[in-house]
């Protein structure tokens, strides 16, 4: 059996102590509490307390083993396929505004959006669609020619775009496609 608890940030400056929600007091998070002493010494088990140090959606966490001491847990950040691939999806369903790719379009892309976006070619009927593969192949260093199938229930959509790294090492969308609706 595994324990969970979550840190939670400081409350109201005007609270007395600089305690924060539930009384507890900002700063380092305590180890967690070993096994309850059991009846059977023969049974014995672990927990684990799990403290977030970072907000939401960061790719920090912190694992407590039972010993007591912190370990750091990094994931390598997305390919930048795969994460425009989620934002023009996002864009084409309808989900977001075509201005929310705004600073991350160059030359024709944006007009290809303004054009495909009113349409919402990627929304479906009932299921929300999904990145169901993406893939991506460089062309040249800072340039990546992109794919990804689309799947919304039984429907499934193909998109291709291609990506541009500028002198600032940002990753711009350069053109995009839809292919035709298949069953």
């Amino acid at each position: 059996m595994s324990t969970t608890a979550t840190r939670t940030t400081p409350g109201p400056a005007g609270r007395r102590g600089g305690r924060g929600p539930g009384g507890v007091r900002p700063g380092p998070p305590r180890p967690a509490a070993g096994p309850a002493p059991s009846r059977t010494p023969a049974r014995t088990t672990a927990r684990t307390a799990t403290v977030r140090t970072a907000p939401a959606g960061t790719a920090t966490a912190r694992t407590v083993p039972p010993g007591g001491t912190t370990a750091p847990v990094t994931r390598a950040p997305l390919p930048p396929h795969i994460l425009f691939a989620e934002r023009l999806l996002a864009v084409l369903s309808g989900e977001r505004p075509v201005h929310w790719m705004l600073g991350q379009t160059v030359g024709e892309a944006y007009d290809q959006l303004i054009r495909l976006a009113p349409a919402t070619p990627l929304r479906a009927r009932g299921a929300r669609p999904v990145v169901r593969r993406c893939g991506g192949f460089p062309l040249r260093p800072g340039v990546v020619e992109a794919f990804a199938s689309i799947a919304a229930g039984e429907q499934v959509r193909a998109m291709a775009f291609r990506l541009e790294q500028g002198t600032d090492r940002k990753w711009r969308c350069a053109a995009v496609e839809l292919g035709s609706e298949r069953h």
